[in-house]
């Protein structure tokens, strides 16, 4: 059974750092293309970043540029996400996601680990 569990989620001040975790677990982590999204209140889903399996490559939404880095240990089964700089803005479910090999669309998702900026 695929599974992607997020954790490190909290209260942190504008300004601050958070490292989100998610552990991937039922497949073979190292072949996949990876994301984070985020859903903030009120708003839609946005795609945040993504990291591709040799982590040769990630892409980040302008929003959080200079700011949040995505990064992954294949040998553990687990992506992260970096964010520093933290702005109130910021404040949102964070999911990971993972990419059906060759297409784009995201097929598994995590619970989500909630992320609230604020002073």
């Amino acid at each position: 059974e695929v599974q992607l569990v997020e954790s490190g989620g909290g209260l942190v001040q504008p300004g601050g750092s958070l490292r989100l975790s998610c552990a991937a677990s039922g497949f073979t982590f190292k072949y996949y293309y990876m994301s984070w999204f985020r859903r903030a209140p009120g708003k839609g889903l946005e795609w945040v970043l993504g990291i591709n399996p040799s982590s040769t490559r990630t892409l980040n939404a302008d929003s959080v540029k200079g700011r949040f880095a995505i990064s992954r240990d294949n040998a553990k089964n687990t992506l992260y996400l970096q964010m520093n700089s933290l702005k109130p803005e910021d404040t949102a479910l964070y999911y990971c996601a993972r990419v059906i090999l060759g297409t784009g669309v995201y097929d598994y998702w995590g619970q989500g680990t909630q992320v609230t900026v604020s002073s």
